[in-house]
């Protein structure tokens, strides 16, 4: 037999094995493609978070949280509370959640539960709330009336009232935490060189935003997680129980300060994707 037809022969089943090889490659990688974009496809985008501080607090009270929210993928917003007035901070952020496309989880701290209650009534687009060591007023309640509710508070004799006068010549009162009380009563779990920073940079709110009432509060018709400060000298960590209970909201509890945002960031950041995964 001529040695070249051996050598064809020999060379068709393997070119043969060899092309059947590829096209199953081709195939394989073609489907792996395929559902890859089905998954990327029907992959709904995360939620925008929007973080609100409270009272004797800043922004960036948030920013452990924000690193954390970021870092799992999560668009953020820290929005700038006013402390001016429970309407007129409720007002303010409405403007913001208006400007926002999409989803929107809403998460407030202290003082900041009272104005995400009054700003998402009505807001279709926000579908979680998140209070974090917060008020959850009912309707008329102020913030002075929850506090007062239950025992515990130590605030009232750690305040430092500073009068000012209004744009239109009326006057008000501005509320701070005395400096050298300051971490005592907010952020006891907090190291001392930050809260030495915290108290320079508290942001004062005023009486009258401490004692206006409430309107009609959105935890009765939208989902709301609450996180108890079990360490609360703010808030009484009772008066925080009383609130979830009556909201039926999704309750988580951790032993921390007033100031829960900057101590225990990891677990602020656990109930509020808790909260995020609820959306569809």
């Amino acid at each position: 037999m001529n040695p070249s037809s051996l050598t064809h022969r020999a060379r068709t089943p393997l070119t043969v094995l060899a092309g059947a090889s590829i096209a199953a490659a081709l195939i394989a990688t073609t489907v792996a493609s395929a559902s890859a974009h089905k998954d990327t496809a029907t992959q709904r985008p995360r939620p925008t978070v929007v973080l609100v501080h409270g009272a004797f607090a800043d922004s960036t009270s948030w920013n452990g949280v924000i690193e954390e929210l970021r870092h799992d993928g999560y668009p953020v917003v820290a929005v700038a509370n006013p402390l001016r007035s429970l309407s007129g901070d409720s007002a303010y952020l409405k403007s913001v959640l208006a400007s926002i496309d999409g989803p929107v989880v809403l998460a407030g701290h202290s003082y900041g539960g009272s104005v995400i209650s009054s700003a998402a009534t009505g807001n279709k687009n926000v579908k979680a709330l998140v209070y974090l060591a917060a008020f959850l007023p009912e309707k008329g309640e102020s913030a002075v009336d929850l506090s007062g509710k239950f025992p515990g508070s130590t605030l009232g004799d750690a305040l430092r009232p500073v009068p000012f006068t209004n744009s239109d010549g009326s006057q008000g009162t501005d509320l701070y935490i005395q400096s050298d009380k300051f971490r005592h009563q907010f952020a006891a779990d907090v190291s001392r060189n930050q809260t030495d920073l915290m108290a320079v940079t508290q942001r004062p709110v005023t009486s009258d935003a401490l004692a206006e009432g409430a309107t009609e509060p959105a935890w009765k018709t939208i989902p709301s997680w609450v996180l108890i400060a079990t360490q609360d000298l703010n808030i009484p960590p009772k008066a925080q129980q009383f609130m979830a209970r009556r909201a039926g909201a999704h309750t988580t509890q951790v032993r921390a300060s007033h100031a829960v945002s900057v101590s225990q960031p990891g677990k602020v950041t656990d109930v509020i994707e808790d909260a995020a995964h609820s959306v569809r």
